[in-house]
């Protein structure tokens, strides 16, 4: 694969001290060949914390800006840290950085995003936005929408998780569905994996890197720390480096698309297969318009019979009967029954139309 987006660094700037400590570090990393020996793309810090609730450390503030533009000038590592007002980004232009992020509590409000775009309105920056701490992919991508108007250098997004009430292994749910629709919609934007906020534990970072690299995204987010045990903020989701290092190292590295030369063994299989593939897109897409059509002719019996169109035992008959049938063939339970919860959605939206005609 080409060499991926990686930014790595600090939950938060403390000292001038562990921030350069940091900086030094990872200013030497280098990935593994597989992902193209590069270094880091950008130092990540913040310096300005919106937290959840009171009390907690939110931030050094424009204290730490010398920091990092020192480490920026000095270490020739472009750096990154948060905006959450169109005042930190006036602060983060006159300290000449190359990259700012909105977080996810500042995505969450069009208004703060459209005030902070404005004031990016043609900055040479390159500006990340993570997605919405709700799940709500249109509030995700108008927030880049409102930047992308605003031409900034460059543009990407951040997966970093949703809040969920579930108390579970993981700080945030992954959603997986949400960020591969967002690349679908937007795919000319760069979209990148935060899994330090994903996992809030370092110990699941490498499984949920690994998994945000096999779906193509273009780059990770890692929080790495001198020393996390004494961090004032988010230390168990910190990696030192040396753990960074050796948890880069273990991941698999693919290339995100198969080879260009049109007579490579590799291409040759996947487009065949692809060709079947199509073919059966295609019968599947004529199946569904036959079973429709039947459907609306049950919805005209039903008109002239003043029958209800939901039919409790006979959705259990079906849904029953497929889910047999999708474990002898070895599906999934849970994707089968979705299948047919739409098909069964679009079925009764199909008939309840006939009979108001």
């Amino acid at each position: 694969m080409s060499h991926p987006i990686l930014i790595a660094g600090p939950c938060s700037a403390e000292t001038r001290e562990q921030v350069w400590s940091a900086a030094r570090q990872l200013a030497a990393f280098r990935l593994p060949p597989a992902a193209g020996s590069g270094g880091i793309s950008f130092f990540r810090s913040g310096i300005w914390k919106p937290r959840t609730r009171p009390g907690n450390f939110e931030g050094i503030g424009e204290t730490g800006l010398p920091w990092l533009s020192d480490v920026q000038k000095e270490l020739g590592l472009p750096v990154c840290t948060e905006v959450a007002s169109a005042r930190h980004v006036e602060l983060v232009l006159k300290a000449g950085l190359q990259a700012v992020w909105l977080g996810t509590r500042t995505t969450a409000n069009p208004f703060l995003v459209e005030e902070i775009a404005k004031a990016l309105k043609g900055a040479p920056l390159h500006v990340f936005v993570k997605n919405p701490i709700n799940p709500d992919l249109g509030l995700w991508i108008g927030a880049v929408q409102r930047v992308l108007r605003c031409g900034p250098q460059k543009v990407y997004a951040i997966h970093r998780g949703f809040s969920d009430y579930h108390i579970g292994q993981l700080r945030n749910a992954p959603l997986w569905r949400i960020p591969i629709d967002f690349k679908v919609q937007l795919p000319d934007i760069p979209l990148l994996c935060d899994p330090s906020h994903l996992s809030g534990d370092t110990s699941f970072i490498p499984d949920l890197a690994q998994r945000a690299l096999d779906l193509n995204f273009d780059g990770l987010m890692i929080e790495v720390h001198p020393s996390p045990a004494g961090a004032l903020s988010d230390a168990v989701q910190q990696f030192t480096p040396a753990g960074f290092e050796k948890m880069m190292h273990s991941l698999s590295w693919r290339r995100s698309a198969p080879s260009e030369d049109l007579h490579s063994e590799e291409k040759i299989i996947i487009d065949a297969i692809r060709s079947r593939i199509d073919v059966l897109d295609e019968d599947l897409v004529d199946l569904l318009a036959q079973r429709m059509s039947l459907v609306d002719q049950i919805g005209r019996v039903k008109k002239r019979g003043g029958i209800g169109i939901i039919q409790i035992e006979r959705w259990n008959e079906v849904s029953s009967r497929t889910r047999k049938q999708a474990a002898d063939k070895d599906l999934d339970d849970s994707f089968i029954q979705g299948v047919y919860r739409a098909i069964h959605r679009q079925s009764t939206k199909r008939q309840e139309k006939i009979i108001r005609e």
